[in-house]
């Protein structure tokens, strides 16, 4: 021992720079009480605290019940820092969210005013306890509920019971109100349909590069090519919007999802199905975008196999089968549309669809 208080092991190592084989527990700060623990007035203050968290978490819950029945799904509404958005979504997100949080800051200032805090160090050991040791996490956690004063703070446990009861209605709501649309016309009618009235009518449909919203001519798609399309009726819908003094882009998102088009071009004789080869051109063939499986976009095209990808699940579909599903969970061949050249020798859609696009649902 120096005449500083260092042991000769300690002057070695700091010399040397090496660490030592164990170090010494430093133990655990002294445990400070909080002003719950010892006032009862504190502790019913923290308690009705709780209560409130907990109950806006239920009056969220049931205002996002009655947003998704009540609230317009095409209203819009401005929001600061966003913009005009839609009303129906936000309302949802913002009832959601509220519900969630509200319970999350309820827990956390439960667990910092009335839960025991005191910190409690436990040794590793084997994976597998022993029998006397289960049972005693048993009676631990038994014990904890009631170190929680939970069968004392009858606000809490009844305000918690309600919030965690009801947040679970509207993942519930959310799955059954989505098992199908209730207008299933949504889906079987896009912007590829042929106008009957108005200055369009009986006027075919060009398809139109997406996102360069140019026309496309046989000659220049090659075999082997991938062009993302969209109808050129998508610049007749919004000309219809400001006619009718609707702001430009109402619905054309939701237009847009429904008509997205993939174009490829095969050999002729690589076709197997004649209603794919027949209703294509010279080999160029259409077919929609929307995955049958839950609606993704199809985007990728294998040259050698003349097979399309969706990259979300991996359905497969082999375009010379009429796009017939050949791997993964899609149930249905994508939907065809059928495509001729006009005058000018542009790619037109002649006709609409002649199924629903989309995902399946009850009906189909």
């Amino acid at each position: 021992m120096s005449e500083h208080g260092t042991t000769h092991d300690e002057v070695s190592r700091a010399a040397t720079g090496t660490l030592p084989q164990r170090f010494d527990d430093p133990g655990l700060p002294p445990h400070v009480p909080r002003q719950a623990d010892h006032d009862e007035s504190a502790a019913k203050r923290a308690e009705r605290q709780v209560a409130v968290m907990f109950g806006l978490s239920i009056v969220s819950t049931v205002a996002f019940l009655v947003a998704y029945f009540a609230v317009d799904q095409r209203s819009t509404v401005f929001f600061p820092g966003i913009g005009s958005t839609n009303a129906y979504h936000l309302v949802l997100g913002v009832t959601l969210a509220l519900s969630l949080l509200m319970i999350g800051l309820g827990a956390v200032h439960w667990a910092k005013t009335l839960m025991p805090d005191h910190e409690v160090v436990e040794e590793r050991h084997p994976l597998r306890s022993s029998d006397e040791d289960r049972e005693h996490a048993v009676a631990t956690i038994l014990d904890g509920g009631d170190a929680a004063q939970l069968p004392r703070r009858n606000m809490i446990k009844y305000s918690l019971g309600g919030a965690l009861g009801l947040f679970s209605l509207p993942l519930v709501l959310q799955v059954a109100g989505s098992l199908g649309p209730t207008n299933v016309s949504e889906l079987a009618e896009t912007l590829w349909d042929i106008p009957t009235e108005g200055k369009h009518a009986g006027k075919p449909i060009r398809l139109m590069r997406d996102p360069q919203n140019t026309p496309i001519k046989a000659e220049e798609v090659a075999i082997g090519s991938v062009f993302h399309v969209l109808p050129e009726s998508l610049d007749w819908h919004k000309e219809e919007n400001v006619e009718a003094g609707r702001a430009e882009w109402k619905g054309v998102l939701d237009e847009k999802a429904k008509a997205a088009v993939i174009l490829v071009r095969l050999d002729p004789k690589d076709f197997v199905s004649t209603k794919a080869r027949d209703w294509g051109y010279q080999g160029i063939v259409a077919y929609s975008k929307i995955c049958t499986h839950v609606g993704c976009p199809v985007g990728l095209y294998e040259q050698k196999t003349h097979n399309l990808l969706c990259p979300c699940h991996q359905s497969t579909f082999d375009v010379t089968r009429d796009c017939e599903v050949v791997f993964g969970p899609a149930k249905r061949a994508l939907p065809q549309l059928k495509i001729t050249v006009d005058a000018d020798g542009y790619l037109v859609a002649p006709e609409g669809f002649k199924e629903p696009v989309g995902p399946s649902y009850w009906e189909r």
